[in-house]
């Protein structure tokens, strides 16, 4: 029933498949790498809090200026924190969306 079928055109199909699943690991793999060496920078409060993060999200520092700090007002300088890391995480979260859209074509 399946003899037409081309025995070996199924076999290069499948080796074409595995190469293209391959070359796009290797290229997510190459995107996760450059995400982890880039840096986005966010403020919050005026600039008073600074959080530094990788592109894979991971804190690399935050800055808080002195006139923030206020021992009578510690909820403001946790909001601004707060604030900051979740707007990194944000930017963080759509610059990985582009690199790895650009490969997936959006797949993932």
């Amino acid at each position: 029933m399946y003899k037409n079928f081309g025995g070996g055109n199924m076999q290069n199909l499948m080796r074409q498949a595995q190469k293209m699943q391959e070359d796009m690991q290797n290229k997510l793999k190459n995107a996760d790498e450059e995400l982890a060496k880039t840096t986005i920078t966010t403020t919050a409060g005026g600039g008073m809090v600074e959080v530094n993060m990788t592109g894979n999200k991971k804190i690399t520092s935050i800055k808080i200026s002195k006139e923030v700090v206020d021992p009578e007002d510690i909820e403001m300088l946790e909001d601004l924190i707060i604030a900051g890391v979740n707007d990194a995480i944000i930017k963080a979260t759509e610059l990985e969306k582009t690199k790895k859209d650009g490969i997936t074509g959006g797949l993932f």
